[in-house]
């Protein structure tokens, strides 16, 4: 418990930092009521995400985490970049749009980006989160030095055992259940696809503070998750319905499903999202992420434009059917064990 009474959180809930999902609503609603708030800001600038920084605290003196990306730098590939921009053709052309003459580069790593390390050690939210690997030692020694809290998020031992020895203070232990992008270091190396209790198992000798993620959708799987050794319990799926979330009312609606795949093809890293059109395509030629993802932005936008929906990257885990709406306060509340 020493980790929540450091972050100064009163209940054992951390509310995943999704991308293009959270908002400064959300984070602060959420933090004021308790948990641990979170920003995700992998597809921001760091002049952007400055501004969601302060607009949390100006809505709560609470600490707040801030996730970013600490992702390898995409290998090009000309002729696997054309073949799957090539595949896309017949999608493209079944609501009259124009297939982009290449594929973009547009979730800059946080490895590569000092303005928004400068960002986080002037703005201080109190927590930082890692996300697909971890920062160079100086970048985890500044954000140290401004008495940051540092979390990073595995999925198998090994990965653990990096986030160890460079020194964090706590891991996100993300079982295979977990909607989003899958936390690997490495996403073309061996994958144990362990469930979050298997993998809280396999995390139990590592020494630190364990936050578990992936299928926790209520007060049960919250106290599930403690009785097998985690301090708290990270929920994103359950907060996809909030009032204060930026989940697009498609996504909303799509959650009922209750149906969900892990799929390279909207960024070319393995994420679970809920099963469409885009999900259950072959993603065996991918290339490196995040390059699939210009082309899939611009296709699922003539297709909503037409009223397709189906090519939504709908981020959600296991557990999407049981989401519920309400207040960030009110699901934090179906939580809290």
């Amino acid at each position: 418990m020493m980790l929540l009474e450091q972050i100064g959180m009163r209940v054992p809930v951390v509310q995943a930092p999704m991308a293009g999902i959270t908002t400064p609503a959300l984070a602060a609603a959420v933090a004021h009521a308790g948990g641990l708030g979170s920003l995700g800001v992998a597809a921001m600038d760091a002049a952007r995400a400055r501004q969601e920084v302060r607009a949390v605290r100006a809505a709560t003196s609470a600490r707040f985490n801030v996730n970013v990306f600490c992702h390898q730098p995409p290998r090009r590939d000309a002729g696997r970049e054309s073949a799957w921009l090539d595949g896309l053709a017949n999608d493209f052309a079944r609501f009259d749009a124009a297939v982009p003459e290449t594929l973009a580069d547009g979730y800059r790593s946080f490895l590569l980006d000092d303005a928004m390390l400068r960002m986080l050690v002037e703005e201080r939210p109190g927590v930082v989160s890692f996300h697909f690997g971890l920062p160079a030692a100086a970048q985890i020694g500044a954000l140290r030095d401004s008495g940051a809290i540092l979390l990073g998020s595995a999925t198998s031992l090994a990965d653990a055992l990096k986030i160890r020895a460079a020194g964090l203070d706590g891991i996100v232990a993300q079982g295979w259940q977990a909607g989003g992008h899958r936390g690997v270091f490495d996403e073309n190396g061996p994958d144990e696809r362990l469930e979050t209790r298997e993998l809280l198992a396999a995390l139990s000798g590592v020494g630190l503070p364990l936050i578990a993620a992936g299928g926790i959708m209520a007060r049960a799987d919250v106290q599930a998750a403690m009785d097998a050794g985690a301090v708290a319990a990270q929920c994103g799926t359950a907060f996809l319905m909030a009032e204060e979330a930026g989940t697009t009312a498609p996504h909303r609606q799509a959650l009922a499903s209750g149906k969900t795949r892990m799929t390279r093809a909207i960024s070319g890293r393995p994420a679970r999202g809920v099963e469409n059109i885009i999900s259950r395509r072959d993603d065996s030629a991918a290339p490196d992420y995040p390059l699939p993802y210009s082309a899939l932005k611009a296709l699922h936008g003539a297709a909503s434009a037409a009223g397709e929906t189906g090519y939504g990257p709908f981020w959600a885990g296991t557990g999407c059917a049981e989401a519920r709406p309400g207040t960030a306060a009110e699901i934090l509340g179906r939580l809290v064990p």
